[in-house]
């Protein structure tokens, strides 16, 4: 304990990544669970849903925000005893949505928004005092995700779940707009292929889209303008992602996934289009889309890249992150197909196997680089340490 402890401590994506995983895997199995009419435990309303965007996912972001920061930002990582306390803050959250019906709306609500709450203050008095005002972003959204989740749990779990998965994907679409372009010229430049130019008006066309499109749902506008909302969106971020080339990475499974992750996105975005248009099944399949595909692709891969970029270790991946990968990519497609076709139990069932094994194939293979020191190594605009460069999107 002398050494896994610390190790654990030294830097956020260690305990927030490995705490992600696990609940994912464990998540998705209950859920799978149920869905087979094995209720071990009496769940609250909308349990899956909840858990899987402010738990599972907000582990992962506070694993990749907290790790990027401080190398692309140059603010101070936390670790240690601050680092604890945040864990223990995300650990307090699910310990109060799990016994919800023991406690006060307003216990549950503050218990639900105290992590989000202390991210939005500590990353505040790091990024105050940066020149590059596009990081002031950061806290904004962490407040706005302690009020998301503080709606949830004070009894509006449509209003408040509905606010999260849209601050998630603007988080999602900001950090793809710094990491995938940047990680992707580096990789293009290394086999001597002509680079994307940077695209900063369409950067912030695009992420404008999602702020029209979040407010007009959140504001239940008339559907007529959620759709064109949504479509706005779809067609700009469908041009953000053929500007950075991913069909250029196909050899590079940590670029390739990222690349997927954002196609998902534009689907889920056209899903909406439709849904709003009244098309059967799309309502039901947009949400998936965007969660399983873009949310599940993404945060696989920047998770395994930091991982070995942060421990010391080359960025190479063998046969199990390639199989995680791909496993990721077949529960989305089976998630988002059943959705849609409404075909029954069969169908998220199996995309919850596929996702099970995902994570834990994934836990196995790099939970022992998690739990033990790092190797020395270099450092290297390759992983989520370094500032990026000057064309950096």
């Amino acid at each position: 304990m002398s050494v896994v402890v610390p190790a654990v401590l030294a830097s956020p994506f260690r305990p927030f990544g490995l705490a992600g995983a696990a609940y994912g895997v464990a998540l998705v199995a209950a859920w799978v669970a149920a869905l087979a009419g094995v209720d071990a435990v009496a769940a609250p309303p909308g349990w899956h849903g909840h858990e899987m965007l402010l738990g599972f996912a907000g582990a992962i972001v506070c694993a990749i925000a907290l790790t990027a920061l401080p190398g692309w930002a140059g603010t101070r990582e936390v670790s240690g005893g601050a680092l604890a306390a945040l864990v223990a803050l995300w650990a307090l959250a699910r310990a109060a949505f799990w016994a919800q019906a023991t406690l006060s709306p307003a216990i549950a609500a503050a218990a639900a928004a105290a992590l989000w709450v202390a991210l939005a203050v500590l990353t505040g008095v790091q990024v105050a005092r940066l020149a590059d005002r596009r990081w002031w972003l950061l806290p904004v959204l962490f407040a706005a995700l302690a009020a998301g989740a503080a709606l949830a749990a004070a009894g509006d779990l449509r209003t408040g779940l509905a606010l999260v998965a849209h601050v998630l994907a603007l988080l999602f679409a900001l950090a793809a707009g710094v990491f995938v372009p940047v990680f992707t010229r580096t990789h293009l430049r290394g086999r001597g292929e002509a680079v994307p130019a940077a695209g900063a008006r369409l950067d912030t066309a695009a992420i404008g889209a999602l702020v029209l499109l979040a407010g007009a749902d959140l504001a239940a506008a008339p559907r007529w303008l959620v759709a064109g909302a949504a479509l706005a969106a779809c067609v700009l971020h469908a041009l953000r992602l053929l500007r950075w080339r991913g069909w250029r990475t196909f050899d590079a499974p940590l670029l390739w996934t990222l690349h997927a992750g954002y196609a998902w996105l534009v689907a889920a975005l056209l899903l909406r289009v439709l849904a709003e248009a009244g098309v059967a099944g799309a309502q039901r399949a947009w949400l998936h889309a965007f969660t399983v595909g873009a949310l599940g692709s993404a945060m696989i891969g920047l998770l395994t890249r930091v991982v070995l970029r942060h421990t010391g270790r080359p960025l190479v991946v063998g046969g199990a992150a390639r199989a995680v990968f791909l496993l990721v990519q077949v529960a989305a497609a089976l998630r988002v197909a059943g959705a849609a076709l409404d075909g029954g139990t069969a169908w998220p069932v199996a995309s919850g196997a596929a996702w099970v094994a995902a994570f834990a194939l994934y836990l196995h293979a790099y939970a022992p680089f998690l739990l033990a020191p790092s190797v020395p190594r270099a450092r290297s605009p390759l992983g989520l340490d370094s500032r990026p460069p000057a064309d950096a999107c």
